[in-house]
């Protein structure tokens, strides 16, 4: 018999139809051998990008009585936690208060916390919600923000080598995170001046082809500044939903900072991890695009905002044909099908002012 991993309590969305929230995580945890406890903070027939969806969002009553009563039984002894999108900030506040007191209760919890806030410069989330999630970010061990969430978290607007290195000392000194992975970040012109040269992409690419990933490091064994380490990624053509929730799940799956096992020459914990989320995500996206591709001509027609308002089912057909392929690639997740492997690497200067 397999021994298993460990036991994550994972609290975020679900959906009934699709992979977002839990769906785009939970599966992919349970194929890398861990149990997963499951609470859903929604309950919706499908996520929001298909412009009509319906069903509910927990209360903070709801959550509590869940976690009172799991409680009761004994049900509360994950030694991971992974937080995903909260409805509301009582809602948000009640898995806060049950963070802490796992945290307080086992302080070698692995917490990672995805702050959903929004993305590309829009809030998902009402303004009230922010500050919940900073006080809850002391808490965790990880956190997987996009560009914009680092921003919103911060209150620093990323526009050059100075503000970036502030927002991200920001998260280490302030807020005492020990591990922040910055997915999915637009490759501007600045930041790709900014990347040493082995890290850019080839000369011959624009910087919209790519999106940069960075992990940075500062904790009690690290050198005082910390350790970064980056990579650029092709960009995949189309919008896909779920993308951020498998990463974060697998950056919690492949996180291990008690062991080297499995480890590259030169990769920490947090590289490690992040490199193996980075590369499974990117070939479970490459899975998608190309089945989307054989579908017909109906199901994948371009985005045209108002052609979609005029006909729904235009655009549903679209969001249904790029739901990410999670079933059939498994073996993506698993490591059983040898995918490339990309490596963030070690930005050994980027301290340097």
């Amino acid at each position: 018999m397999a021994k298993g991993k460990g036991r994550i309590l994972s609290i975020q969305s679900h959906v009934a139809y699709g992979y977002v929230g839990g769906k785009a995580a939970v599966f992919p945890l349970q194929c890398l051998g861990y149990d997963v406890d499951v609470v859903n903070t929604v309950n919706f027939s499908n996520h929001s990008g298909y412009a009509r969806f319906g069903g509910s969002r927990a209360s903070a009553a709801e959550l509590d009585q869940i976690f009172d009563v799991m409680e009761q039984n004994g049900l509360l002894q994950q030694d991971r936690l992974l937080t995903g999108y909260v409805p509301g900030a009582e809602a948000t506040a009640a898995v806060t208060a049950l963070a802490k007191t796992l945290r307080e209760r086992n302080p070698k919890l692995v917490y990672l916390l995805d702050p959903v806030l929004g993305d590309s410069g829009r809030m998902y989330v009402a303004p009230e919600v922010v500050p919940i999630y900073r006080d809850a970010l002391p808490l965790a061990t990880v956190i997987t923000p996009n560009w914009f969430e680092v921003e919103v978290l911060t209150d620093i607007k990323m526009v050059d080598a100075t503000s970036l290195r502030q927002a991200i000392r920001k998260l280490h000194e302030t807020y005492h995170v020990p591990h922040v992975v910055i997915s999915s970040i637009p490759l501007k012109p600045w930041l790709t001046a900014l990347l040493p040269n082995h890290l850019r992409p080839p000369t011959d690419a624009s910087d919209n082809a790519y999106l940069a990933c960075i992990a940075s490091s500062k904790t009690a064994a690290s050198s005082p500044s910390g350790a970064v380490f980056a990579k650029t990624f092709p960009c995949l053509p189309g919008y896909f939903s779920g993308v951020g929730d498998l990463f974060s799940a697998l950056v919690l799956a492949h996180f291990d900072d008690t062991s080297a096992e499995g480890k590259l020459d030169g990769e920490s914990a947090l590289s490690h991890a992040a490199s193996q989320a980075a590369s499974k995500t990117h070939a479970i996206l490459s899975l998608t695009h190309e089945t989307a591709l054989t579908l017909p001509e109906d199901e994948r027609q371009a985005t045209d905002e108002e052609l979609d308002a005029r006909e729904p089912m235009r655009k549903i057909k679209r969001m249904r044909g790029r739901e990410l392929r999670l079933i059939q690639g498994q073996d993506i997740i698993r490591g059983t099908q040898p995918i490339e492997y990309r490596r963030l690497e070690h930005w050994t200067d980027f301290w340097a002012e």
